[in-house]
């Protein structure tokens, strides 16, 4: 037995304070502690959340504490299974970190009661996790990328595990589906350490998973063949669930250990836990006559309460009371001192821990001079010269002098004129490897072997959000695939410059090439400048698109964007050979006004011209 029964029974208290926690988030705005029985005023006009995944992410997060003081981990938690907020935001409560980020937010009766009106209320939090969520590097408005957020945070970062809750929802979308295979790219002795826990509640809004409905044995061999060790675990009694889990907890980190320190192995096959608990467990089992947990019924609101909707409201406070308040809080509504215990202490709290709060640890660059890198132009358009390849001399340089910045792309390093990046690094792969492969190795600060601009960009998006730099690079038609994380990224960046706890970040950098008319070879299907169309859309104050005309030019676009913080960078640029228009002082000069008048090209000696031509890049 893992687990002795006083300390089965702390952690099940534990695990209904987070169930608690959730439930008044959910539906409550006064009578937090339930003094009195709930009344018209206490609960929200209108209750917008969900329910479903909720109390399994707070049973996972209970044992990942426990997991975390017995061993001293360095853990972070990343949440993909969509609208479950409120779980989050009460574990972090129940750790503490939540007040100290925000003092407003008492841990007292008062506290609580601004705790639950402001979850998916106007002027308040939102219902999946966001940047206001202390802990947080993947907002879970939209599903698909956290895996790919894990896989990037865990990069450099050898002692970092990085816990990442998979829906079996979620787990049906293509980047998800696709992120699995990210296992490839860790090396072991420079990388942390991925935990994907799988939570098989069996239901979407309306429908099953598909993952939920497959044997068992097939679903053994689904993450056997993808290179992980599963364990899985199945119940709905929480007492017989607690020893389970911290079994497979202890099984976990013991085989990591073993993992980090057998220097022979080369392609370990990692842990993993498939998680089965019934869609919105604990919560009510019947309502109307329908099976409530268990179904896709319990996915948001399980039982339709609110103050136009009293008539059920005893359903609410059973509820409620089945987690026992009385033995969670104090008279005041703090919570009771032997609860608080459980949970990890200072930097070791998911909450608090700095990884993610990515700014806390950012390094600035060790940048060369980029005017050494120049094209000599002594006469405007006289020569011609290839602008990314010498993009590629001064990125090798980079690369050369920080350990802490990658180059990110879909298989294209080589096809947009990188090449001598790979005079300094190699692309990083950690499958097999034949003598005949080009710039492979079990390390390397490029990873383009992949061919997913979601999983790229995802990788890039978890590095830079724990503190580090970098640059995505793919062709200008088919960058248009990760539109939507390009918004939610932006949506994040947004939120973030009002949060004064949340430190700078370096910007996300998109280095787009094969445009439009130096495509004529793949004819339409790799001609679509709309994603600039898409980045104008976004404000000023958080995105930026750059068009340099020539070599010159992109050297000190580049330069400039790498150094950014908190932007999104835009950079359109040519790979095939073409002119070279200005010297370096003069593109340093037209760069840093944005926009200018060539007089070298123009003829109008003063007067008003007759025609204007206006330019913008190539």
């Amino acid at each position: 037995m893992v687990l002795t029964e006083k300390e089965k029974e702390r952690i099940n208290r534990y695990f209904n304070a987070a169930n608690y926690l959730s439930v008044g988030q959910l539906y409550l705005k006064d009578n937090p502690l339930l003094k009195r029985p709930l009344e018209k005023k206490d609960l929200k006009k209108k209750v917008v959340g969900h329910w479903g995944t909720v109390p399994t992410q707070n049973f996972i997060y209970t044992h990942l504490n426990r997991v975390i003081k017995k061993y001293d981990l360095n853990m972070i938690y990343i949440s993909g299974p969509g609208h479950g907020g409120n779980a989050i935001v009460s574990n972090v409560y129940l750790e503490g970190t939540y007040h100290e980020v925000y003092p407003n937010i008492s841990e007292n009766e008062e506290g609580l009661k601004k705790l639950f009106k402001q979850f998916s209320f106007p002027g308040g939090i939102s219902s999946h996790v966001a940047p206001e969520t202390p802990g947080s590097i993947n907002e879970g408005g939209e599903l698909g990328y956290s895996l790919a957020h894990a896989y990037g945070a865990v990069l450099d970062n050898p002692d970092l595990i990085a816990a990442v809750v998979v829906g079996d929802g979620e787990a049906e979308t293509g980047p998800l589906a696709t992120s699995w295979h990210c296992n490839k790219l860790i090396n072991k002795e420079t990388d942390g350490v991925v935990l994907p826990i799988l939570n098989l509640n069996g239901y979407k809004i309306a429908n099953p998973t598909i993952l939920d409905r497959i044997p068992k044995k097939e679903l053994f061999n689904l993450f056997d063949g993808y290179g992980y060790d599963p364990i899985y675990l199945e119940g709905k009694d929480p007492m017989t669930l607690h020893e389970k889990m911290a079994e497979a907890l202890d099984e976990v980190v013991k085989k990591i250990k073993q993992i980090k320190s057998d220097k022979t192995l080369n392609t370990p096959k990692w842990p993993m836990i498939i998680l089965k608990t019934p869609k919105g467990w604990t919560g009510p089992k019947m309502f109307q006559g329908a099976q409530i947990e268990g179904t896709f019924r319990a996915h948001q609101v399980p039982v339709p309460i609110d103050q136009d909707h009293m008539e059920h409201v005893d359903i609410l406070e059973n509820w409620l009371k089945s987690y026992h308040p009385e033995q969670i809080f104090n008279d005041d509504g703090s919570i009771k001192e032997e609860l608080r215990e459980l949970a990890p202490k200072g930097n070791r709290r998911m909450g608090a821990n700095p990884y993610a709060n990515g700014g806390l640890l950012l390094k600035e660059l060790c940048l060369p001079d980029f005017r050494n890198y120049k094209v000599e132009v002594k006469n405007h358009g006289d020569i011609k010269a290839q602008d990314t390849k010498i993009l590629g001399n001064y990125l090798e340089e980079v690369i050369k002098q920080n350990k802490n910045f990658r180059i990110f792309g879909p298989d294209e390093a080589l096809s947009n004129r990188l090449n001598a990046v790979f005079d300094a690094t190699n692309r990083q792969f950690n499958g097999k490897i034949l003598d005949n492969d080009e710039y492979l190795s079990k390390q390397g600060q490029v990873i383009d072997s992949f061919l997913s601009e979601h999983v790229c960009e995802g990788m890039l998006e978890g590095y830079i959000l724990t503190g580090r730099h970098g640059i995505f690079d793919t062709y200008e038609a088919f960058v248009r695939i990760v539109d939507s994380m390009t918004s939610q990224h932006a949506k994040w960046l947004k939120v973030c410059k009002q949060l004064d706890w949340r430190r700078n970040i370096s910007s996300l950098n998109y280095l787009l090439t094969s445009h439009i008319w130096q495509q004529d070879h793949n004819g339409y299907t790799h001609q679509d400048p709309g994603f600039l169309n898409h980045i104008v859309t976004k404000k000023a104050d958080i995105a930026r698109i750059y068009l340099p005309p020539d070599a010159n030019c992109l050297l000190s676009t580049c330069n400039h964007c790498i150094k950014s913080k908190n932007y999104i960078n835009v950079i359109v640029a040519s790979k095939h050979p073409s002119m070279q228009w200005l010297s370096m002082d003069e593109a340093i000069n037209h760069c840093s006004k944005g926009i200018g008048i060539f007089n070298w090209a123009s003829n109008d000696l003063g007067y008003e011209p007759d025609i204007v031509m206006a330019c913008c890049g190539d």
